[in-house]
């Protein structure tokens, strides 16, 4: 018997938090903080996704008081992905890419979700403890 495949839309997580690009370092920083997360995706007032920052970037922009905007400092070249992909591609996509999550869009270009390595991590431990990979 086949093991149905599992998609990204499965494994990822909706409740972002996201930053715009008229956004301040300050602002971003505070929200990075707040939510405990790495990396915050950046959306316009449509919530399309036009970049990332990373907490690596917003120390950086504090350390150095030259950039005020997210827009300053946001990385426009996103990894993304589709929810309906098969999450081994995300994963290989982290991997080939060496980074810690991939955002997802759908058709339009909104962001929907994202995945990190924190949800491979529990696909993994729930699939060595011979349980159900369905999240619950």
């Amino acid at each position: 018997m086949k093991r149905r495949e599992v998609t990204v839309s499965e494994l990822m997580s909706t409740a972002l938090i996201t930053v715009k690009v008229s956004d301040t370092i300050t602002e971003a920083h505070a929200e990075m903080e707040l939510g405990v997360v790495r990396h915050l995706p950046v959306i316009d007032d449509r919530r399309r996704l036009v970049g990332v920052l990373s907490d690596r970037d917003v120390q950086r922009a504090i350390a150095g008081k030259k950039a005020h905007r997210v827009s300053e400092i946001m990385v426009s070249d996103m990894t993304t992905i589709e929810p309906e992909a098969p999450a081994h591609a995300a994963v290989t996509l982290m991997l080939e890419q060496q980074i810690g999550s991939v955002l997802v869009i759908d058709d339009a270009g909104t962001l929907v979700g994202v995945v990190t390595q924190t949800d491979y991590l529990e696909l993994a431990r729930r699939a060595l403890l011979g349980l159900s990979l369905e999240r619950s």
